[in-house]
């Protein structure tokens, strides 16, 4: 049998492309620990896990536990809960479950039938109903989609996001490199933005490394940043 010396370059990009199909090919289940601060503030700790339902289907879970200051006093806790189902590439909201305990309780749902392409919001006020897009993901997925989106190597990602009363476009761009250090040790990680609103959202991501941001800093939701104390995945 004959055999070729493939150039090096050539036998790197074949890695990559495998390795970036089975990274595709179906999420990876994980579990995510983060420290949580609010303006400067220790607040808690969350977890964020990612398990198969099976057929297809999968449950990404973000619970924050209030362990510190007011929010322990409070007793102050938040649990997000998503459904969604693998189309390609990318995770498909199917349904998503919020529910937040401080001062009172605040509860939201969502439900997308991707039969008749319909999506039903419930904050406790009436449903809204609305058309869903393909591609779809809910504000608890959104740091998750982006992660994917960018281990495949995009720089500038748009992401269908399903919110309230419509699905809004979210814009999000690599800034550049930064060293940022947390609990879970130091990395060279891709600082990305939300360009298409004045809501702050700023996320380092180390994309070879791990599908989920090593440190957050949001005001949707609440002004905290999260910082990532340890991963584990099978």
């Amino acid at each position: 049998m004959r055999t070729h010396n493939l150039p090096r370059s050539l036998l790197a990009g074949l890695a990559l492309a495998v390795s970036t199909a089975a990274f595709a090919a179906q999420p990876t289940p994980f579990t995510a620990t983060y420290a949580v601060t609010s303006q400067g503030q220790p607040m808690g700790e969350a977890t964020i896990t990612l398990k198969s339902l099976g057929n297809g289907q999968y449950e990404y879970s973000n619970q924050i536990q209030g362990t510190s200051g007011l929010a322990a006093a409070l007793g102050a806790n938040s649990s997000d809960v998503t459904r969604f189902r693998w189309n390609g590439n990318t995770p498909e909201t199917e349904s998503y479950m919020s529910k937040v305990v401080a001062f009172k309780v605040k509860q939201r749902s969502m439900q997308v039938n991707w039969n008749t392409k319909q999506v039903s919001v419930d904050e406790g006020k009436g449903v809204t109903n609305y058309a869903a897009v393909p591609g779809m993901v809910d504000r608890n997925t959104i740091s998750y989609a982006l992660g994917l989106a960018l281990h495949n190597g995009n720089q500038n990602v748009t992401l269908p996001v399903g919110v309230k009363q419509h699905v809004e476009q979210q814009q999000f761009k690599v800034q550049g490199t930064e060293s940022v250090k947390v609990p879970a040790g130091s990395f060279q990680a891709e600082r990305v933005t939300r360009t298409d609103s004045d809501k702050h959202f700023e996320a380092w991501y180390v994309p070879a490394k791990y599908p989920l941001p090593v440190k957050l800093a949001q005001s949707d939701g609440g002004d905290l940043t999260l910082e990532l104390v340890r991963y584990s995945s099978p």
